[in-house]
């Protein structure tokens, strides 16, 4: 897999969860077709209240694309509402969660890394953005229109993905939000080593 890989939010394969309370809609895996993944990247929507699997060893993020957003708990460690549109939370994939929804169906960016191989870093971005060194990762537009270097324009529920190192690509990957800013907001998570953050 090179350069950049576009997808829409309707084209991604979907796994409704064994509870019922919802499903995931995976945008990449990495490497691909392992089960003991170094990185996974997904959009899940929550239908009802229940809880979120332990999966130890993985670091865990969440950011809220749509809807009122959910309390997560996990007491004493965790009591976080996750009710801001595109604010990241991170927590240690080790805690079992349960997540009670805040008002009707959410939908949320989920980010997974094995913490002995790589860590993420997911940052809302409303302004113009330029990539070029990045490991692997995934770009998701939450609002508005933003323009590719070459004029492709991409839209809400739209992104793309990437997994192979730098020198292996062609070209960089410069976005522009082409509406006023305050409409336009997407989400960048890139791979990082993992001694470059640390998770609560």
């Amino acid at each position: 897999m090179t350069d950049w890989q576009h997808f829409t939010f309707d084209s991604l394969p979907v796994s409704a969860w064994r509870n019922g309370g919802g499903e995931t809609r995976e945008i990449i895996s990495y490497p691909p077709g392992r089960s003991d993944f170094d990185w996974r990247i997904s959009i899940a929507t929550i239908a009802q209240d229940g809880p979120f699997s332990a999966f130890p060893g993985i670091d865990r993020s969440i950011t809220l694309l749509s809807g009122d957003g959910v309390y997560l708990q996990a007491l004493p460690d965790i009591d976080h509402a996750l009710t801001v549109t595109g604010e990241p939370f991170s927590f240690s994939g080790d805690i079992a969660l349960s997540a009670r929804l805040a008002g009707g169906v959410t939908t949320d960016f989920n980010v997974m890394t094995r913490r002995t191989v790589c860590a993420a870093r997911v940052v809302p971005v409303r302004e113009s953005l330029y990539l070029s060194l990045e490991k692997g990762g995934v770009i998701y537009v939450i609002s508005g229109i933003w323009q590719r270097q070459d004029g492709t324009l991409i839209r809400a529920g739209e992104g793309y993905y990437w997994s192979e190192p730098a020198e292996h690509r062609r070209e960089s990957l410069t976005l522009k939000p082409v509406e006023q800013v305050d409409g336009c907001l997407l989400l960048w998570a890139s791979m990082i080593a993992p001694e470059h953050v640390s998770v609560p």
